[in-house]
C-alpha cells in the first residue's frame, strides 16, 4: 500500500482543472478543501471551481465497474474484449487501424503507459489528445523558434513585468488564480494592455484594451515588430549574436503591416491606441506578453504565437526576470502529456519522429522494434479516418470529443461507425460514453497518484485521498492490464506510479544526453527516486538537475543566456503572414461567433456541474450581442436566440445584450452539451478547419445567423433528485437545458406549440399532481406534486420568462423532510414572503447574489472593498471583482438621478 503525505490534518495534492496547478490540501474524506500555502503556483489562493472541488466527490453519475456491450461486467472479461478487439484489427487491418485518443486530465504516469503501449508496442502511431485543441499551436511555435517545445518563463515573472501584454486571454475567468497574483502586483508605473475582441473581466485590469477584430493579432503583431526596427527599439546585438531570420521575418511584417495606420484599419481598432501599446512595448524592458486560446485556437494559431515571440526575440526579452514570451496553458496536464509524446507528431522526452535517431534511441530503451515510421493523425484528422473506416478501433480516455472537437455532429457519426470504441472514464454518461461498446471505469480526482506539470513547467504531485469505489482503476494499471493481455506484460509490470515516473524520467535523461545538452527537457536526476521520495516529492521546474550530494534543483528561467535549444544555439525569427480566420461572414451568415468559457464551469461539465453553486452564476447556454444587433434583430434580453452555422448546426440560448461584445459579432460558451442542453453544443456552429502547421482547430471563431425564437410558453420544472427523466419525453420539440441544484434537478423549458397543461401535467411531474393553480387568460400554471408529505416535483409556467421565480427557496423545500405548513402556503407562489430575494448570482463564493449587492450600494457601501466587508463578496477568489465594479458603476448613476 502506498504511504501518503499527511500534514496540516490534509493531504497534499494540486487541483484537476487548469494549467496554473494550483496546490490544495485535501482533508482525509470528502469535507474539504483549501489552497496549498507551500505551492509555488497559488501561494494559498484558490478559484471558485477549486474551492468546490469536495463538492464534486460525489458517487452520481459515477461509473464503478466495465461495461462491455452495454452489460456490466468485470475486469477479465472487459480486458479479454479489449485485447481481442486491438488483436484482431491489428491482424486484419494492421497497427494503423487502432487509434488513442487522450487528455490533459491524465496523470503524466498515466500518459507515459498510454504512449508507450500505442507507438511503442501496438505500432500505430494515431496517438493524439486533447491539448491538440487548446495548446498545440503554442508547442509548434515554440518549436520553430526555440527549437524545443519550452515556455521560458515562471509565473513571477507576472508580477515583476512592468508592462503585462494579455492577448487572447481572459485570465479572471480562465486562470483566476494567476490573474489574482498578477493584480495584487499593481504599482505606479506598471500597465496593463489587454488584446480581446470582447471586453471581458480580464479587462478591468487593463489601462488600455485592444478591442481588435478578430483574427488580426498577426497584423497588429507584425506591426509592432515594424514600429520597433523604424523606432531603433530592436536589440541588434542580441539579435546578431543570438538569433537568425530577423531580416526575412522583417521584410515580411513590412509587406503585411506598414504603418500604423494600416494596423489601425485592419484590425479596426484607433491609431492612438496602436501608439500607445507599440510606445509602452518599445520603452518597457520588463515586458510579458501571456496568451492562450485566444491566440492558439485559431487556423493561424502557430503564426499569431510565432509574431509574438518575434517581438520579444528582436528586444532580446526572452527568459529574463519580468520579461518573455508565456503561453497560458488550458489542461492541467496539457505540458506533461507533451513530455511523454502524448501528440501524434511525437515520441517521448520532446523527441520528434524526425529528430536524428529518435525512434532508435526509444525503441531501445523500451525494448521494442515496432515504433512506427512517421507521425500520425491529429485530431480533427484523427476522427475523418475513423468516418471514413480507416480506424477500426478507438480508445478514448478522459476526456469527451463528441463535444469538444468542431462539427461536433459528424464527429458523432464517427463513433457511431467505429466497430469498436472503448472509453476510460470516472463518469457513466457523457456525450461520448453514449457510443461506446467498452467502457473501463477510471480513476477520478482524489482517486489518483502520480504528478503533473504546469504551465510554468513545475512538475507536482497529486495524490490520491480517497479509496478506489467499485471496480474503478487508475488509467496506468488498465493500460498495463491490456498489454499484459496483448503479451507485453515483461515491458509493463508496473506495481506504482512511481516506477513509471522513474522510467519516463530515465528516458528524459538519456534523450537529453544524446542531444548534446540541446535538449532542455531533462529531469534525469529523478530517475532513482524511491518511493518515499515520490511521494515526498515537492513542486519542482525542469529541468531539474542534482549537486553532487544528490539534492535537486529546479530551473526557473531557460534561454537568459542566449543559449537556444537548436543545433547552432540561436534563436529563430520566423516570417508570418497575417492571413484572416478560415472562416469569413456572408450575407446567408453574417454574425462572427467566438466560443469561450465561463468563470464557474470546466470543459463540459462533467465534474463541475456536480456542484450545484457552480451553476448558479451562469445557468443556461447563453448568446452575447451587442445593442445594435439586438435591436436589428429583434432580439430581447433574457429571451431565446439561436444561431444556425454554415453547416446548419445550432445553438439555442439566452440573449444577453452587452457593449462589451463588439457589433456584428456574438459570444458562446463552450461548456453545454447534450446531456444539459437541448441544443448548446457550442462546437457544432465551428468547422473543422486547423492550422497548418499544429493541426490545432479553429475553435474560436464561426460564422452564424441569428434569430429569436418564438416561445409561447416558459417553463421551470423541478423534480427530486435521482429520478430518470428527460424534458423530450414530454417536450420534444421544445428547448431545455438542465441546471442540478443542492435537493433537486431543474430545468428551463421553452416551446412555441401550445399545451394542454392540466392534461399533460402528469407527464411532467411524474404522476397526479396535488396542489394545482391555472389561469389560463394571463397563460400561468403551476402545480406541485407531493408524496407521503415530501415535495416531489413541481412546474411552474408563465407566458414571459422574466416572471419565473427564482428556485432557491423552492430547492430548500425539496430538502425538508416534510413540508411546513407555510411551505404548503407558499408553494405554488415559489416563494417564502419571508425570504429575501437575492436576485442573481455573482459571487459563488459565498453565494451573494445582485440584488443583496444594489441593497447594499443604496446604503452606502460604496466600493468593492466595502462590499467585501458587509457581504464577503469578492474576498475569497476574487474572480466577481468585475461585476461588483460594474454593479458599483451602474447603481451610482441610478442614486444620482433619484436624487435630483
Amino acid at each position: 500500500m502506498e504511504t501518503k503525505l499527511h500534514y496540516d490534518a490534509g493531504i497534499q495534492t494540486t487541483c484537476p482543472y487548469c494549467g496554473v496547478g494550483c496546490g490544495v490540501v485535501a482533508g482525509p474524506g470528502p469535507d474539504g478543501v483549501a489552497g496549498d500555502q507551500r505551492h509555488p503556483a497559488n501561494q494559498g489562493r484558490l478559484c471558485v471551481k477549486g474551492s468546490a472541488l469536495h463538492e464534486t466527490l460525489t458517487p452520481t453519475g459515477r461509473l464503478l465497474a466495465p461495461r462491455v456491450a452495454g452489460v456490466e461486467s468485470n475486469w477479465p472479461d472487459a480486458l479479454k474484449a479489449v485485447s481481442g478487439a486491438i488483436r484482431e484489427a491489428v491482424a486484419k487491418h494492421g497497427p494503423g487501424s487502432v487509434a488513442f485518443y487522450l487528455s490533459g486530465q491524465l496523470l503524466t504516469e498515466d500518459y507515459y503507459v498510454a504512449n508507450k503501449l500505442a507507438k511503442g508496442f501496438i505500432g500505430t502511431p494515431h496517438v493524439d489528445t486533447n491539448s491538440r485543441l487548446c495548446m498545440s499551436s503554442a508547442v509548434a511555435a515554440h518549436k520553430r523558434a526555440f527549437g524545443e517545445d519550452c515556455v521560458p518563463g515562471c509565473y513571477e515573472d507576472f508580477e515583476l513585468a512592468d508592462l503585462l501584454v494579455l492577448a487572447g486571454s481572459n485570465a479572471a475567468w480562465a486562470h483566476p488564480v494567476l490573474y489574482q497574483r498578477m493584480k495584487a502586483a499593481n504599482r505606479p508605473g506598471r500597465r496593463v494592455v489587454v488584446i480581446d475582441p470582447r471586453r471581458t473581466a480580464t479587462a478591468e485590469l487593463a489601462d488600455l484594451h485592444l478591442k481588435l477584430k478578430p483574427g488580426t493579432d498577426t497584423i497588429l503583431f507584425n506591426g509592432l515588430l515594424v514600429w520597433l526596427a523604424r523606432h531603433r527599439a530592436i536589440d541588434h546585438g542580441y539579435v546578431a549574436r543570438h538569433c537568425h531570420g530577423f531580416k526575412e521575418t522583417f521584410a515580411s511584417a513590412l509587406e503585411a503591416a506598414p504603418s500604423v495606420a494600416s494596423v489601425a484599419g485592419h484590425c479596426d481598432l484607433e491609431v492612438r491606441d496602436v501608439e500607445s501599446f507599440y510606445h509602452w512595448f518599445a520603452e518597457t524592458a520588463r515586458t510579458v506578453t501571456a496568451f492562450s486560446q485566444g491566440i492558439n485556437q485559431s487556423v493561424a494559431g502557430t503564426d499569431k504565437c510565432n509574431a509574438i515571440i518575434n517581438c520579444h526575440l528582436a528586444t532580446g526579452r526572452v527568459g529574463l526576470p519580468g520579461a518573455g514570451p508565456f503561453s497560458l496553458t488550458g489542461q492541467p496536464n496539457a505540458m506533461g502529456g507533451r513530455e511523454v509524446g502524448g501528440l501524434a507528431n511525437t515520441l517521448a522526452a520532446h523527441m520528434d519522429y524526425d529528430s536524428p535517431d529518435a525512434r532508435d534511441q526509444v525503441g531501445r530503451f523500451w525494448g521494442t522494434e515496432a515504433i512506427p515510421q512517421g507521425p500520425g493523425l491529429k485530431a480533427v484528422d484523427l476522427f475523418e479516418a475513423v468516418h471514413r473506416g480507416d480506424i477500426k478501433v478507438l480508445w478514448i480516455m478522459g476526456t469527451n470529443p463528441a463535444v469538444s472537437l468542431p462539427r461536433s455532429s459528424r464527429v458523432r457519426e464517427a463513433l457511431a461507425r467505429c466497430p469498436t470504441v472503448i472509453v476510460s472514464d470516472c463518469m457513466a454518461e457523457t456525450d461520448t460514453t453514449a457510443f461506446a461498446d467498452i467502457l473501463l471505469p477510471a480513476a477520478g480526482w482524489g482517486e489518483k497518484n502520480g504528478t503533473v506539470t504546469n504551465s510554468e513547467r513545475c512538475i507536482s504531485r497529486q495524490r490520491s485521498f480517497l479509496p478506489l469505489p467499485g471496480e474503478v482503476r487508475p488509467d496506468w494499471w488498465i493500460l498495463s492490464a491490456v498489454a499484459g493481455a496483448l503479451g507485453h506484460g515483461r515491458a509493463f509490470d508496473y506495481r506504482t506510479p512511481a516506477e513509471i515516473f522513474r522510467e519516463h524520467a530515465a528516458l528524459s535523461g538519456l534523450a537529453a544526453r544524446e542531444a548534446y545538452g540541446q535538449r532542455k527537457f531533462d529531469i534525469g536526476a529523478l530517475s532513482d527516486v524511491s518511493e518515499s521520495a515520490y511521494d515526498r516529492m515537492v513542486p519542482l521546474q525542469w529541468p531539474v538537475s542534482a549537486d553532487v550530494a544528490g539534492k535537486l534543483y529546479g530551473t526557473r528561467r531557460l534561454y537568459a543566456d542566449g543559449h537556444f535549444s537548436t543545433v547552432d544555439g540561436r534563436a529563430r525569427l520566423v516570417p508570418v503572414a497575417s492571413i484572416v480566420p478560415g472562416q469569413m461572414p456572408s450575407t446567408a451568415h453574417p454574425i462572427v461567433v467566438n466560443a469561450g468559457r465561463v468563470r464557474d464551469q470546466w470543459h463540459t461539465m462533467t465534474r463541475t456541474a456536480l456542484a450545484p453553486r457552480l451553476l448558479a452564476h451562469r445557468p443556461e447556454p447563453f448568446i452575447e450581442v451587442h445593442p445594435t444587433d439586438a435591436q436589428r434583430l429583434g432580439l430581447r434580453e433574457g429571451e431565446l436566440g439561436r444561431l444556425t452555422g454554415s453547416d446548419k448546426g445550432e445553438y439555442v440560448g439566452r440573449v444577453r445584450i452587452t457593449t462589451d461584445q463588439r457589433p456584428g459579432e456574438a459570444f458562446v460558451p463552450i461548456h453545454w452539451n447534450q446531456q444539459f442542453a437541448s441544443q448548446g453544443t457550442a462546437t457544432s456552429l465551428m468547422m473543422p478547419v486547423t492550422d497548418p502547421f499544429s493541426g490545432q482547430p479553429e475553435g474560436k471563431h464561426g460564422v452564424a445567423s441569428l434569430q429569436p425564437v418564438p416561445s409561447r410558453w416558459h417553463a421551470r420544472l423541478m423534480r427530486r433528485s435521482g429520478q430518470d427523466w428527460r424534458p423530450e419525453q414530454a417536450s420534444p420539440d421544445g428547448y431545455w437545458s438542465r441546471q442540478p441544484l443542492s435537493h433537486s434537478d431543474s430545468w428551463w423549458l421553452a416551446g412555441n406549440q401550445p399545451v394542454d397543461w392540466e392534461r399533460e401535467v402528469d407527464l411532467w411531474l411524474g404522476g397526479a399532481p396535488q396542489m394545482l393553480m391555472g389561469d389560463p387568460a394571463c397563460g400561468r400554471f403551476r402545480a406541485a406534486r407531493i408524496l407521503k408529505g415530501q415535495l416531489q416535483a413541481i412546474l411552474l409556467v408563465d407566458t414571459v420568462v422574466t416572471a419565473l421565480p427564482d428556485l432557491a427557496w423552492l430547492d430548500q423545500c425539496f430538502g425538508a423532510e416534510g413540508l411546513s405548513r407555510e411551505q404548503r402556503q407558499c408553494l405554488l407562489a415559489a416563494r417564502s414572503v419571508e425570504t429575501e430575494d437575492t436576485g442573481a448570482l455573482v459571487c459563488s463564493c459565498f453565494q451573494v447574489g445582485e440584488k443583496q449587492i444594489a441593497t447594499a450600494i443604496r446604503g452606502g457601501k460604496d466600493s468593492v472593498e466595502a462590499l467585501g466587508k458587509a457581504l464577503k463578496c469578492g474576498t475569497n477568489c476574487g474572480s466577481c471583482v468585475p461585476e461588483l465594479r460594474s454593479l458599483l458603476n451602474e447603481t451610482r448613476p441610478q442614486q444620482a438621478t433619484a436624487a435630483t
